[in-house]
C-alpha cells in the first residue's frame, strides 16, 4: 500500500478543470430557481443527517490557508458558490487550513442555511512553521466566527496519518463530543491519509464520518482500490457516512474517459455515500451534476 508523508499530503495540488464563468453579482434577493437537473439527496449512512451526493470542496491546492477557490476572489466564490447551489451542490467541505471559511461565510449569507450542509476539519498536530494547533475550543470559536454558522453539520480531525490516532487525540475528542452533545456539531469524524488510520476510523465508535481517500486507480490514495474499497465497505456496515474525496487523483484522473471510469467505480460501489469535488467553474459543476446523476440512476 502506498505511503505519503504530511509535506506531500499538503504541497500536492488537486487540479481542477481550467476556466471560469462570471454569473450575476451575490445579492440577498438572489432568486434560487433550481434547473432541471440537479444533485439529489442520500441519507448519510446511520448519522441521522441528509446531504447531497456531491459537495463544493473548497480546497483544491490547499496550502497554507489558501486554495484555487479562494483564489477566484470573494465574488468569483459566491458566484460558483450560487451556481451549484442552484444544481442541488448545497454542501460546502470547507477545513481552516483552506482558508476558506470567510469564502463560505460570504456565500452562506445569500443561501438559507437550513438548506445547506457545512463540513470543516481541524487540524490538531502543527504544520512545519506555519500551522499552530489550538485548543479546541479556541478553534470552535474562531471556525463559528469565521463562517458565520453557529453549528456545523459535519466536523472532522483533519488528515489522520497514523492508526493510532484516537489514542493520541483521545482529550480532543472528548471535547468535540461534547461539543456534539450540545448541538453545535451534529456529526464528528475524520479525514485519513493512512491506510491504518483509516481501518480505525471504519470501526472506531466514535466516528460519525469518514472522509477517504478514493478512485478507481489508487492515484493519491493510501492503498489499492480494492484494499481501500474493503474498508470502506466496513465503514458502511458499521454505519458510517463514507465520503470519498480525491475521485478524480487530485488531477491524475481528468480526462473525459478517467473521470467518467472513477466515478462509475466510486458510485457503482454502494459503500460511498457522496463525493467531495474541487469544482472551480460553472461548466465543472455542470459536468459534475449530469454525470454523476447519470451515474446513480443508471
Amino acid at each position: 500500500m502506498k505511503k505519503t508523508n504530511r509535506r506531500e499530503f499538503l504541497q500536492k495540488s488537486a487540479a481542477g478543470f481550467a476556466g471560469l464563468a462570471a454569473i450575476s453579482a451575490g445579492l440577498k434577493d438572489y432568486d434560487f430557481m433550481a434547473p432541471a437537473e440537479t444533485i439529489d439527496m442520500i441519507k448519510l449512512g446511520n448519522t441521522g443527517i441528509n446531504v447531497p451526493r456531491v459537495a463544493l470542496g473548497t480546497g483544491s491546492g490547499g496550502w497554507k490557508n489558501a486554495s484555487n477557490q479562494t483564489r477566484l476572489g470573494m465574488k468569483g466564490f459566491v458566484e460558483l458558490s450560487q451556481y451549484a447551489y442552484d444544481k442541488g451542490i448545497r454542501f460546502f467541505d470547507t477545513a481552516d487550513m483552506y482558508g476558506s471559511h470567510e469564502y463560505v461565510r460570504e456565500a452562506l449569507k445569500v443561501m438559507p442555511r437550513d438548506k445547506v450542509s457545512v463540513l470543516t476539519k481541524v487540524m490538531v498536530y502543527d504544520q512545519e512553521g506555519w500551522y499552530k494547533k489550538e485548543p479546541f475550543q479556541t478553534s470552535l470559536d474562531r471556525f463559528r466566527i469565521e463562517t458565520g454558522s453557529e453549528y456545523f453539520d459535519i466536523f472532522l480531525l483533519h488528515c489522520m496519518m497514523q492508526g493510532g490516532w484516537s489514542s493520541e487525540y483521545r482529550d480532543y475528542m472528548d471535547q468535540v463530543s461534547r461539543a456534539k452533545e450540545k448541538g453545535i456539531l451534529k456529526t464528528v469524524g475524520v479525514s485519513c491519509h493512512n491506510f491504518e488510520a483509516m481501518e480505525n476510523a471504519a470501526s472506531n465508535p466514535w466516528v460519525d464520518v469518514l472522509l477517504a481517500r478514493i478512485n478507481n486507480k489508487g492515484s493519491k490514495m493510501d492503498g489499492t482500490p480494492e484494499q481501500v474499497m474493503k474498508v470502506l465497505e466496513t465503514a458502511r456496515k458499521n454505519g458510517k457516512g463514507v465520503i470519498g474525496m480525491k475521485v478524480f487523483g487530485m488531477g491524475d484522473l481528468i480526462k473525459e474517459d478517467q473521470r467518467e471510469a472513477s466515478l462509475q467505480y466510486v458510485i457503482k460501489s454502494g459503500n460511498v455515500h457522496c463525493m467531495t469535488l474541487g469544482l472551480e467553474s460553472r461548466e465543472q459543476v455542470d459536468d459534475a451534476v449530469s454525470r454523476v446523476m447519470r451515474i446513480a440512476r443508471s
